[in-house]
């Protein structure tokens, strides 16, 4: 009984404590992140590769869904939207839920492991939704608590359809004369890794994703993963007049 318990309080102390803290400096403030390296092993390290290689550098926000999520790492801008490269997918994980303050992994309709570069934060609980749908998407880490103003400004922006801008109008959003440059999208000039040990947090109290074991999987096809499709986001500014950033 004893040994019983002792591994009861170990098990749920390594659920609790562990995280790889990166810092993701961005035009509109710095949010950092402590990423749940046991829970989401094969997504955290995923994540870390693309911060290696540089690839989430000048990159920009290019969805922000009122009271719902806001999203990046896929784009940079340079006379329109350009999609960065990417890796393999990875193998989804849907260990953790979508609370607020979480970052999750993007991916297409339909193919639960379809997850490169993408990643979107959960700016309320969205649980409900995102721990099912597609066969629920992964979290694989949490911001810090004074990382929540960023999101917030990102959030009060102005959006041209769903794509955050500064220095921009509503009026201006709906002109066929506008120009955008970067310095109207909100950007990620970089994204580096603070404290590479997977212990240098704790008690960070991730909640367990508790619905995805409820859903019965599709026999073909699945959820057509809407509120996270990436086709169509090119697309987004095809009415503008876009030039090189000077």
């Amino acid at each position: 009984m004893k040994k019983l318990l002792l591994c009861s309080l170990l098990a749920a102390a390594s659920f609790n404590s562990y995280a790889t803290v990166v810092e993701m400096q961005t035009s509109q403030g710095t949010i950092k992140i402590d990423l749940f390296d046991q829970q989401a092993p094969k997504t955290v390290a995923n994540f870390l590769k693309y911060i290696q290689s540089d690839a989430y550098n000048q990159t920009v926000i290019h969805r922000s869904v009122d009271d719902f999520i806001i999203q990046g790492g896929g784009f940079t801008y340079d006379e329109g939207f350009k999609a960065i490269t990417t890796s393999a997918a990875v193998q989804n994980e849907p260990e953790l839920s979508n609370v607020k303050g979480t970052i999750a992994m993007a991916k297409l309709g339909s193919n639960e492991n379809s997850a490169t570069s993408q990643w979107f934060f959960n700016l309320k609980d969205n649980s409900a939704n995102l721990d099912i749908q597609n066969g629920g998407f992964t979290v694989f880490g949490q911001i810090s608590t004074d990382s929540f103003a960023v999101l917030d400004t990102i959030a009060e922006l102005v959006h041209c359809g769903e794509v955050p801008v500064v220095n921009v109008t509503k009026e201006q959003c709906a002109s066929t004369d506008t120009v955008l440059t970067t310095a109207n999208l909100v950007s990620i000039n970089s994204v580096v890794v603070l404290d590479n040990d997977e212990n240098s947090s704790v008690n960070l109290n991730p909640t367990k994703n508790t619905l995805i074991d409820t859903v019965e999987k599709p026999s073909t096809g699945g959820s057509d993963g809407g509120s996270m499709g990436w086709l169509l986001l090119p697309l987004l500014f095809a009415g503008f007049k876009r030039r090189r950033a000077a």
